[in-house]
């Protein structure tokens, strides 16, 4: 019980400060940009003894800090499917990742980012743990954007890559 609420006490922590990180920079960024996406990976770690393959969604918003920087909430959400072990059909398992998103433009095309919060088990999965996902991203348009990534929860992790539009 003590493990349990000292988790909740981390969360509300953590979730309170990605909320002052996005919202404080609010006041000088005069508009932000709305991003939505979708990616597919293959699980590492632990949790590919049980998942052969992976795919999500995200949603963020993105205020700019300077010419380069961008700062912002970013919410998505991660599905892991079960594999069979042994004639055993394993059982799949979700996240949704809370997060600080940054991104900096290193050119014109390149983007360097990562997203920094606090992951909520879905089905299959309890409690939360910390999240962080380092990403690299190339536009192929001015609204259109290829990322690799490496996205990690405690034992949930993943290689991956995906598409964000830019709306």
């Amino acid at each position: 019980m003590v493990k349990i609420k000292l988790k909740l006490k981390i969360m509300k922590k953590l979730l309170l400060v990605i909320a002052m990180v996005a919202f404080g920079f609010t006041a000088k960024a005069q508009d932000g940009e709305f991003n939505l996406g979708a990616n597919i990976g293959f699980p590492s770690g632990a949790i590919s003894n049980a998942t052969s393959f992976a795919f999500g969604i995200e949603a963020n918003y993105l205020f700019e800090v300077s010419d380069n920087f961008k700062l912002g909430p970013s919410v998505s959400y991660q599905h892991f499917l079960g594999k069979s072990v042994a004639g055993v059909s394993l059982p799949s398992a979700s996240i949704i990742p809370i997060a600080a998103a940054g991104r900096f433009g290193v050119s014109d095309e390149f983007t360097l980012g990562a997203d920094l919060g606090y992951a909520v088990g879905a089905s299959n999965v309890s409690g939360g743990a910390f999240y962080f996902r380092p990403m690299v991203g190339y536009d192929i348009s001015e609204k259109i954007m290829l990322q690799a990534f490496y996205s990690g929860a405690d034992t949930i992790n993943m290689f991956g890559v995906g598409a964000m539009f830019s709306l």
